[in-house]
C-alpha cells in the first residue's frame, strides 16, 4: 500500500488531467499493440490512389463533397477500415480541403502536416513519459518502504530472533516489491507504448507523404 500509494500520488500530483487521461486510454494499447497492420496501410495506399486518381483526372474541387462530410463520402465508404478510424480521415480531410481552396505550395503544407505530427508525436511522448516516470519512482519508493519497516523493526528490538526476522523480512519485501513492479511491469509497459505510438505515428506519415507527393505533380499508377 505504501509503494503502491506513493506511486500513484506522484503520478496523479505530476502530471495534468490530459495526461492521466491518455495513460488511461492507452491501457489497452499496451496490451493490443498498434492497430495498423499490413492490410491497414494496404487499405491506406488504395484510399491515397482513389484520392489523388479523382482529383487528376476531375481537378482538386472534386474531392470538396468528400472531404466536407466524409461520413456520407460514397470514396471513403469502399474502405471501412480507413473510414472508421477518425484521426486518420480528419487528417487527411483537412489537407485535402487546402488543396480544394486552392492551395498550391507543397513545401508551405509539408510544413504544416509536419507541425501537426510533431504536436501529435510530443502529446504521445509526455503519455509515455508520464509512465515511465512512475516505473523509475518504484525503486526508490521500495527502499522508502524498507526503511519504514526497519524502524518498526527497532521498536522491537528486544524481541527473540524468530520475531525479528520476520520484520526485517517484511521490511525487505519493499525494496523487492519496488524493483519488480518497475523493471518487470510499469517500465516495460512505458516502453511498449512508446514503440506502438511510434508505429502509428508511421501511418500518419504515409499520408503525409502522398499529400505532398500529389501536390508536386506525381502520379500514382495502380500496380
Amino acid at each position: 500500500m505504501i509503494i503502491g500509494g506513493a506511486a500513484l500520488g506522484q503520478f496523479v500530483i505530476g502530471n495534468p488531467k490530459n495526461v492521466i487521461a491518455g495513460v488511461v486510454g492507452s491501457m489497452g494499447k499496451i496490451l493490443k499493440g498498434s492497430k495498423y497492420n499490413k492490410d491497414s496501410y494496404l487499405e491506406l495506399l488504395s484510399v491515397l490512389y482513389s484520392v489523388f486518381r479523382l482529383a487528376k483526372s476531375k481537378g482538386d474541387l472534386a474531392l470538396e463533397a468528400h472531404v466536407e462530410k466524409p461520413e456520407d463520402s460514397t470514396l471513403f465508404a469502399k474502405f471501412p477500415g480507413f473510414s472508421g478510424d477518425h484521426h486518420a480521415v480528419e487528417f487527411l480531410c483537412d489537407y485535402l480541403r487546402l488543396l480544394t481552396l486552392g492551395a498550391s505550395t507543397s513545401h508551405e503544407v509539408e510544413a504544416v502536416m509536419d507541425q501537426e505530427l510533431e504536436t501529435h508525436h510530443n502529446e504521445d511522448h509526455l503519455i509515455q513519459h508520464a509512465l515511465d516516470d512512475m516505473g523509475q519512482a518504484l525503486p526508490a519508493l521500495g527502499i522508502v518502504a524498507a526503511v519504514l519497516g526497519v524502524i518498526h523493526t527497532m521498536g522491537s528490538i528486544t524481541e527473540p530472533p524468530e520475531v525479528l526476522g520476520h520484520l526485517i523480512g517484511g521490511a525487505l519485501v519493499g525494496t523487492f516489491f519496488g524493483i519488480l513492479m518497475s523493471y518487470g511491469l510499469v517500465s516495460p509497459m512505458a516502453s511498449s507504448l512508446g514503440k506502438t505510438h511510434a508505429a502509428d505515428s508511421k501511418y500518419m506519415e504515409c499520408i503525409k507523404v502522398g499529400v505532398v507527393a500529389h501536390m508536386q505533380g506525381y502520379c500514382l499508377n495502380a500496380s
